[in-house]
């Protein structure tokens, strides 16, 4: 049982059902991300947790009470808004403490909280403001502060830095993991950025289509994805995906691919699951990093497989190269360093990583696990 416990939930719109028995289990002091695109259900799985959507089946239960059908004021959440939604005639100060005093707070005990989390948040300059006087990554500041002196039991963020410029996103990402990680508190946030779910979380749930598609940490998601829709929104670039034939040689299962001239070549796989596919097709996963020059590939792997290929594209991005060609058919992208002497049209040495490598089931879309 967890600090929060989300239960077999459900939700319908008449006979709509958007989400699909949801199970989560949050750690007290976790940072969970609810990743996915838009309408997967990720937002309304958090209202429901506030107490702003009903439930239509399961149960949410926080710190062992059942809390369906509880009033959103009752339940000791606080919630972070995409659009701040802050009193636009109140100063910086009242905005932050209005709540408190909603709840009979004492004016010594408001005034407390507001100094701490106010020098906290580094906003303690700005009390006396309107919110009409900030800037974007002030207001955020605010709205984050205005939750934290209530210190509830669990934060609910609702993309709060998409409205943000990416210079500020990605200040405020560190912001509000620094601040996670003093203060070690419950977190359930929402993004539809997979860079932002990756970099602030300890767990994320993948989702799409109202179902949870994978549930684990950043790194399990990133290398050992579930299925193909993770395998392809988790990440930038996204994983390649490329159709080849398993094919066994020397006891040993190896994916046959073809280059952009039609020469068949076979990467050895570093998994030895597949000896039941041989001669079948499967979908082969590998991320950009996994496939660069010689020099650049991973001195730790003990399965680096040369492949020659001839370069479609290349594109220079400060601290990376990304270079373009063609495998079975498909343009497969190679992130490789800064300075890699790589040309379009030219025959090159590609290095690819067949330890980061994994393959799907074409019918299922599901992973081929070990």
């Amino acid at each position: 049982m967890g600090f929060l416990d989300i239960r077999n939930v459900t939700k319908s719109y008449g006979q709509v059902e958007v989400l699909h028995r949801v199970d989560i289990a949050v750690e007290e002091g976790e940072f969970l991300v609810l990743v996915g695109p838009s309408g997967c259900g990720k937002s309304t799985l958090l209202n429901m947790i506030a107490g702003l959507e009903g439930i239509s089946a399961g149960e949410i239960v926080i710190k062992g009470r059942v809390v369906n059908g509880v009033h959103p004021s009752k339940r000791n959440i606080a919630m972070v808004f995409q659009s701040y939604a802050l009193y636009p005639n109140m100063t910086v100060g009242q905005n932050m403490t209005f709540g408190l005093e909603m709840h009979g707070v004492p004016k010594p005990d408001r005034d407390k909280a507001l100094a701490e989390v106010a020098k906290l948040l580094q906003i303690d300059h700005l009390l006396d403001r309107k919110p009409g006087q900030l800037s974007g990554g002030q207001r955020q500041r605010v709205a984050m502060g205005r939750a934290l002196v209530r210190n509830p039991d669990v934060f609910l963020f609702d993309e709060p830095l998409s409205n943000l410029d990416a210079k500020l996103r990605v200040d405020m990402r560190t912001e509000i993991k620094k601040l996670h990680q003093k203060l070690r508190t419950t977190i359930v946030y929402v993004t539809h950025d997979q860079i932002e779910a990756m970099t602030l979380s300890t767990r994320i749930a993948v989702m799409n289509k109202g179902h949870v598609q994978q549930l684990g940490t950043p790194k399990e998601i990133y290398d050992t994805p579930k299925n193909l829709f993770v395998a392809t929104f988790m990440g930038s670039p996204a994983m390649n995906i490329i159709p080849a034939t398993v094919v066994m040689e020397n006891g040993h299962p190896h994916a046959a691919l073809t280059d952009a001239d039609g020469g068949v070549h076979r990467l050895r796989f570093s998994q030895a699951n597949l000896a039941q596919w041989d001669g079948k097709p499967i979908l082969l996963g590998i991320r950009p990093e996994a496939i660069t020059d010689p020099e650049g590939a991973d001195r730790k792997s003990g399965n680096i497989q040369p492949f020659p290929n001839r370069v479609t594209v290349t594109e220079p991005a400060g601290s990376d190269t990304f270079v373009t060609m063609t495998l079975s058919g498909k343009d497969v992208i190679a992130r490789m360093r800064a300075d890699a002497s790589v040309e379009p049209g030219q025959k090159f040495d590609f290095a690819i990583n067949m330890e980061k490598a994994v393959a799907f089931d074409p019918a299922t879309e599901e992973r081929i696990t070990p």
